[in-house]
């Protein structure tokens, strides 16, 4: 069943700095994961999966590789309803202000919005990991006459910190609101599930609006929807809870991205990019298969296009193109591959550091961004949980070492604590 009638908007994100540095040259949805996707292939695909066909992507913040990306994945014929837009941040003779939040973005493109004559607005972000059909959950919205509909999903005491923490009744129905609480009293009157493990429900960032609705909200003087929109529309609307028992990822920290990414390489990942009822759609390459010489592989997604001689790796993700030299040992590590294939992209002088990984390193704990070139024998150890660092070629955030796009390491150079 397809929802013509329903306006999908994600939102494109802004600064990314709780991602940086992989967000020093590209928008935070365009940040590739599991060696061949984008975040944003993630909401986009659930849409499509769900039968909703029309998709706007709020932009503004470094954003030109994430509409080279959408212009070259997701195009639609002449005959088929649907399109997937970017709606870009714009100075106009009422506004000359850029996006100056989630709610914000949206009330800034409210006539894009509204003139597509939807009857319901399901807003999305662009940085989360989970597969759901969103049928379900405007199904729900749709019975219970709802005017706001949010996710939720059952959340344990010690994590509700990071939450935005929801009162739901028996009913269904949203009756308080209280955001990231930092002490048990704020906790207090918010169990709403019989489960002592998590008897709370967090907020997931994924509303369904009646468009009308969202229209009056936009009309307020909110910033967010999670801190702003949502506690007033409780105050003013019916909002009700979609429960949600799937696995779900905020993967907006660098932590989280790269812990997320490791669990993706497991025997049996609670997350899986395989899965034929919700496959998930990214930009088309015509890539050879990777070509692999003497070389030990255990827990490893391997990508397209990659040329492996003599290394060892262990519990990572090895993105598009990656050339990895002999005698190398890559473990718990996240490579993001290339662009290219050297030759074929931008000119180097002689003698500049190979585009890869060099003869002889010894790599751990790290995140390898697209077009690092680092030289022979370089030394990357993971530094302690908490750790937060910066140099000129590399980064360290919460212990994992970041190599920036780009980035060139010199042969023997040592990243340790």
């Amino acid at each position: 069943m397809a929802y013509e009638d329903v306006l999908a908007v994600i939102l494109g994100g802004g600064r990314g700095t709780r991602l940086w540095p992989l967000t020093k040259f590209r928008a935070k949805p365009a940040v590739p994961i599991a060696g061949k996707y984008r975040l944003i292939d993630i909401p986009v695909s659930n849409c499509l999966n769900s039968g909703i066909h029309q998709i706007s992507i709020l932009t503004q913040f470094n954003s030109v590789s994430l509409h080279r990306h959408i212009a070259r994945t997701y195009n639609f014929d002449s005959f088929h309803p649907g399109w997937v837009q970017v709606l870009a941040a714009v100075q106009t003779f009422s506004s000359e202000d850029w996006y100056q939040g989630t709610a914000d973005a949206v009330r800034k493109q409210l006539f894009e919005i509204e003139v597509t004559g939807a009857r319901d607005i399901l807003v999305l972000a662009g940085d989360h990991l989970y597969r759901m059909d969103y049928r379900h959950m405007l199904d729900l919205h749709r019975a219970e006459a709802a005017d706001v509909t949010v996710a939720v999903q059952p959340v344990a005491g010690e994590d509700a910190s990071r939450f935005g923490i929801l009162k739901l009744g028996a009913d269904g129905r949203i009756r308080s609101f209280v955001e990231k609480p930092q002490t048990p009293k704020a906790l207090e009157g918010f169990v709403s599930r019989d489960d002592p493990a998590r008897p709370y429900v967090g907020s997931m960032g994924i509303y369904v609006f009646k468009a009308e609705v969202l229209s009056e909200l936009m009309a307020g003087p909110y910033t967010d929807f999670g801190g702003d929109v949502i506690p007033a529309a409780i105050q003013s609307h019916g909002v009700f809870g979609f429960p949600f028992q799937g696995y779900w990822a905020d993967i907006g920290t660098i932590r989280a991205f790269y812990d997320a990414n490791l669990a993706l390489a497991q025997p049996s990942p609670l997350f899986s990019f395989d899965d034929p009822s919700g496959p998930v759609y990214t930009r088309p390459r015509f890539l050879p298969g990777s070509r692999i010489y003497d070389v030990k592989l255990d827990r490893v997604l391997l990508a397209d296009g990659c040329v492996v001689e003599g290394a060892e790796i262990r519990n990572s993700i090895v993105g598009l193109r990656s050339v990895i030299g002999d005698d190398v040992v890559i473990r718990d590590t996240v490579l993001m591959g290339a662009d290219y294939y050297e030759g074929g992209g931008p000119q180097v002088p002689p003698g500049t550091t190979a585009l890869g990984i060099g003869h002889g390193c010894r790599i751990e704990g790290a995140i390898i961004d697209k077009n690092a070139r680092i030289g022979e024998n370089v030394r990357v150890q993971p530094f302690p949980r908490g750790v937060d660092l910066d140099a000129e070629n590399w980064t360290v955030r919460d212990g994992v070492v970041v190599i920036a796009k780009d980035a060139v390491l010199a042969p023997g150079a040592v990243i340790a604590p």
